[in-house]
């Protein structure tokens, strides 16, 4: 006889002897037969099998006599109390008497010895419940194939009749009579026993699936999971089903005012739709693309309002200066009265960053009465991009121009093509040649998009181009464009505009109101000679904004000041001077000369110094100049060498002296 140990009721499961199988304990009873089996040195414990599984107590006389005795190799607590533990189980054991402290159940065991009983018999009936055993992983999804390589390598017919009992899904109280029987030629027949009555159960099931697959036909099928689809959609609160959304499309085209061969068109898309499962990618692209067409604006149109007076009007109300500009857009505007015909030219606007292009084309929309659209052109290196997508993939869109036209909403607004020259060629495909279509009035009454495939009038389209530099447009596209450059504003009237348009606007914005702040023309004229260098005003119009939050900061602090800004008070604000202006000295030293230059940022004064020293007749040039300015100093240096006669100098004075020519300003490249 050996000592008490504690023990473990097993509800649902029995661990043979020579296996590792988890378990999870929960209930005091279980647990507790696991710490007190972990206080022992060899952490064994006796695992009985519940007479009723369904007993929330558990006592001795609802356990078996015959269990396993096992040992805990591993556990885990968790913060609940719970546990969960790899046990393997040892040998059969039977209990002769059972102790209980409160929860805990010990017994007094013996080890059953197993009856081997190993013969011809025993290896036929291996191999038959081995072979039985194959069938059953063929027709069940429970147990994977891989398994039975490993049981054909078990010779002992009492282990494999432990293993398979195992494995097979049969009640508790079969896998007990399995435990107890201790002969391994009765304990393996057993178990091919309930193999057998398994492999039957799966056959009547097998039998019966395939008698209701059989009468559930393929209608049926696509209704039940059309009937789950609607049930699905009505939780998640979209509609109920393709029908009624096929009819819905239906009414919209027959009511929609298109052309005769777009309604063609989208008729033919929608009897395509209706052929297909209304549930599938490709009826997502059909219904994308039917609601795309019917968006765009085919018939619908402003007036215009073509009235000379009222249009410079507008243009001098949103913009001080530009009289050139202003005129030549008057100029347009008069021809388009007198003349029905489409405009054979373009307009496009040329500058430097921030001298009201953009603003202009808003002023002639404005003017015109008509809807503005403005499509950015700047990095696009996909011809798709204009001319549209085809509609072979989901995600596939209209080029830019067709939805600047459904955007505007009319056939006929105006769409400013921004940074018209900054279209990048690329293996995708030309962009700017795609725009040459889109521009020229002989081929834009019928141009056609890709993703439509459908001809689109554009000729009633009133297009404006804007570009920094005209050297970067594609020589095809500038012949196509009427050029009209803006150049920059003058000190005056980016004065008159600060006081005109842009503290005003600052004002509103930062919630700064004339009486408490004041900004004397002084101050404007500080701020644009010392803290920017820019042809247009958005540098000007960020160091009116940073006065006006300054001061707001300091209204907060006290509601009752009263500010006057001024050319003596300026750097207060906006910090130590950013530039200065260069200014021509009369009568300046010899060596020294005046030039004007143009750059990108308005004129500045251009100082260039030659200075002249013993040498070999070497010239050079130093101060970043440009290739023609370069090519203007060598000239120049070589005139006075062929003409030394005439300017009173020595023959040899390419042999004895060196002359360099210096730019001042040496960081700006000059040309």
């Amino acid at each position: 006889m050996e000592n008490f140990l504690p023990v473990l009721p097993m509800r649902d499961i029995i661990i043979y002897p020579h296996m590792v199988a988890p378990l999870f304990a929960s209930k005091p009873e279980s647990t507790t037969a696991i710490d007190n089996a972990l206080l022992t040195e060899s952490h064994e414990l006796i695992m009985l099998a519940q007479k009723d599984i369904l007993a929330e107590s558990v006592n001795s006389e609802n356990l078996y006599n015959v269990g396993i005795l096992g040992k805990v190799v591993q556990v885990l607590k968790f913060p609940d109390g719970s546990i969960k533990a790899m046990a393997e189980g040892l040998s059969r054991v039977r209990v002769n008497k059972f102790e209980q402290e409160d929860v805990l159940i010990k017994a007094q065991y013996e080890v059953l010895e197993e009856i081997s009983a190993e013969n011809q018999d025993t290896k036929a009936l291996t191999r038959l419940a081995l072979d039985k055993f194959n069938q059953y992983i063929q027709k069940s999804t429970k147990i994977s194939p891989e398994n039975f390589l490993s049981i054909t390598e078990i010779k002992e017919s009492g282990r494999l009749a432990d293993i398979l009992a195992t494995y097979i899904p049969i009640e508790l109280a079969e896998k007990q009579q399995i435990l107890e029987t201790l002969n391994s030629h009765e304990r393996l027949e057993l178990v091919s026993k309930v193999l057998s009555k398994e492999l039957e159960m799966l056959t009547i099931e097998e039998s019966i699936q395939d008698k209701v697959r059989f009468k559930l036909g393929k209608t049926q099928k696509e209704f039940i999971l059309r009937e789950k689809l609607r049930a699905i959609k009505e939780e998640l609160g979209q509609e109920e089903g393709g029908g009624d959304e096929l009819e819905e499309l239906r009414e919209r085209v027959d009511k929609a005012k298109v052309p005769k061969k777009v309604k063609e068109q989208l008729n033919k898309e929608l009897a395509k739709l209706e052929k297909m499962s209304f549930y599938t990618a490709e009826t997502s692209v059909i219904r994308t693309y039917v609601d795309t067409v019917l968006g765009l604006p085919w018939c619908k149109k402003t007036k215009d309002i073509l009235d000379i007076n009222r249009a410079r009007q507008i243009l001098d109300e949103d913009h001080y200066g530009l009289e050139d500009v202003k005129e030549r857009i008057l100029e347009f505007l008069a021809v388009k009265q007198l003349s029905s015909e489409p405009q054979a030219t373009i307009i496009c606007f040329i500058g430097p960053p921030g001298v009201g292009k953009t603003s202009l084309a808003r002023s002639i929309a404005r003017s015109l009465n008509r809807n503005f659209a403005q499509v950015s052109l700047g990095g696009i290196n996909d011809e798709s991009e204009i001319r549209g997508h085809r509609r072979t993939y989901i995600g596939a869109m209209p080029g830019r121009i067709i939805r600047a036209i459904e955007d505007a909403e009319t056939r006929n607004p105006v769409i400013l093509l921004d940074e018209i020259e900054k279209m990048i060629p690329s293996h995708m495909g030309n962009p700017t040649a795609a725009m040459l279509e889109v521009l020229d009035p002989a081929q834009n009454s019928h141009y056609t998009d890709h993703y439509l495939d459908m001809q689109f009038d554009l000729s009633d389209v009133f297009f404006i181009a804007t570009a920094n530099s005209i050297e970067y447009l594609y020589k095809p596209l500038r012949d196509r464009l009427e050029i009209i450059s803006l150049p920059g504003y003058t000190e005056e009237e980016k004065i008159n505009i600060a006081a005109k348009f842009l503290i005003p606007r600052q004002f509103r914005a930062n919630g700064i109101t004339s009486e408490r702040l004041k900004l004397n023309p002084s101050a404007i004229r500080e701020i644009i000679n010392k803290y920017t260098r820019e042809a247009g005003v958005r540098e000007l119009e960020r160091n009116i904004a940073k006065i006006c939050r300054k001061l707001a900061v300091e209204i907060v602090l006290d509601p009752d000041i009263k500010k006057c800004v001024d050319s003596r008070n300026v750097s207060k604000y906006l910090g130590t001077p950013k530039f200065i202006r260069e200014e021509a000295v009369k009568g300046s030293n010899i060596g020294l000369v005046h030039g004007l230059a143009w750059t990108e940022f308005g004129g500045e004064i251009l100082e260039i110094e030659a200075s002249i020293m013993p040498g070999k007749g070497k010239l050079s040039l130093t101060g970043r100049l440009g290739e023609i300015m370069q090519e203007s100093a060598k000239t120049a240096f070589s005139y006075i060498r062929s003409n030394y006669e005439n300017f009173r100098l020595p023959n040899d004075i390419q042999e004895k002296y060196d002359v360099h020519i210096h730019a001042a300003d040496g960081a700006t490249p000059k040309d």
